[in-house]
């Protein structure tokens, strides 16, 4: 049972003292110039809420390992004060850095353990971790002096209409750029990504089935219970599956990670699979290999042509929600689409 979040004075005042004691950032490596950040205005919306620094923060707390990542890979590990919500392993491209930061909770923040880290900028992936009973609403926080940031991917309507969530994701690193005066970093970081999309998008480009049509794929991210948890309309598998060329089957569910029925995924009869490998999570059902057995052990899923010849493509489950590492996905699942047959 969570404990509902109690966050009043003690969390004001310990800002106060913790603004006084915190150093500069050391970025992990060399690709952007290292630089103490400038003291600047930086002001922008955060899925709704809207923001202003008048200098970098130098106690920011992450409440999800995507965003984690993120700011590590920005280089920012000497301006955070904790981190929460760890899925998986860290990648040995960050470790070093992982180690200097406080780990708040090994799982999902309360507000007690947010207000001992004594915050002055909180980062997550999406809203939902920013309520009474984990780590406080973000108006609790904002009463307080303690800004909060969403990743634009989780709230699309408060962006620019048509942006897509490789967009979004990247626009997440710019405005943190611009937040902890690493505009140089953050801007790099967004460029080499959108190589990365581009390249991805070239390897898949004409993409078909034999008998010439768009294949459909399904993303079972988790078997819970025994039902499938596969990817809906609303999260970035559909559009890492528009950029290669393939049709997620499930594009038409507005939710991101909708549980349905073995039988409803059989009924649409996809192509291909990209099963999300949660090894390392360790819940019942995470692993890629209780995933091939769920469905090879299905007397009706166990039929579809892409489970008998094994049309399946595994890549890390943390990929598949918007991170620093989704890239990384989208090109193994255009190596994968290459390697079954779609792409001459």
């Amino acid at each position: 049972m969570r404990h509902r979040a109690r966050i009043g004075l003690p969390l004001a005042l310990a800002l106060t003292l913790a603004l006084a004691t915190t150093g500069c950032s050391t970025p992990i490596d060399d690709r952007a110039p290292k630089r103490e950040p400038t003291a600047r205005t930086a002001a922008f919306d955060s899925c709704g809420r809207q923001l202003a620094f008048d200098r970098p923060p130098r106690r920011a707390v992450t409440l999800d390992q995507s965003s984690t990542e993120t700011l590590l890979e920005l280089g920012l590990q000497d301006r955070m004060a904790g981190t929460a919500n760890l899925k998986t392993k860290i990648p040995a491209r960050y470790q070093e850095a992982y180690a200097k930061v406080p780990v708040i909770a090994p799982k999902i923040a309360t507000g007690e353990q947010l207000r001992a880290a004594a915050p002055d900028f909180v980062v997550a992936g999406s809203t939902d971790l920013y309520t009474k009973d984990r780590a406080g609403s973000r108006e609790e926080l904002a009463a307080l002096g303690v800004p909060t940031f969403v990743s634009a991917v989780d709230c699309p309507q408060h962006s620019e209409p048509g942006k897509s969530p490789f967009e979004l994701l990247f626009s997440d690193y710019e405005q943190l750029g611009k937040v902890f005066g690493g505009e140089e970093r953050a801007g790099l970081l967004a460029q080499e990504q959108r190589a990365a999309v581009a390249e991805a998008a070239e390897k898949a480009r004409g993409a078909t089935t034999r008998d010439g049509r768009q294949p459909t794929v399904v993303y079972l991210y988790s078997v819970f219970n025994g039902l499938p948890y596969v990817a809906g309309g609303s999260g970035l598998p559909g559009e890492m599956s528009r950029i290669v060329g393939a049709k997620n089957a499930f594009d038409d569910v507005a939710e991101d990670w909708p549980e349905v029925s073995w039988e409803e995924v059989a009924r649409r009869n996809p192509d291909f699979i990209v099963i999300g490998d949660l090894s390392e999570r360790g819940r019942p059902g995470d692993s890629a290999a209780e995933k091939r057995a769920a469905m090879a052990g299905d007397p009706v899923v166990s039929k579809l042509a892409a489970v008998r010849e094994n049309r399946i493509i595994e890549v890390p489950g943390i990929e598949l929600d918007p991170s620093v590492r989704s890239v990384h996905a989208l090109g193994l699942l255009a190596a994968g689409m290459k390697d079954l047959g779609y792409v001459r």
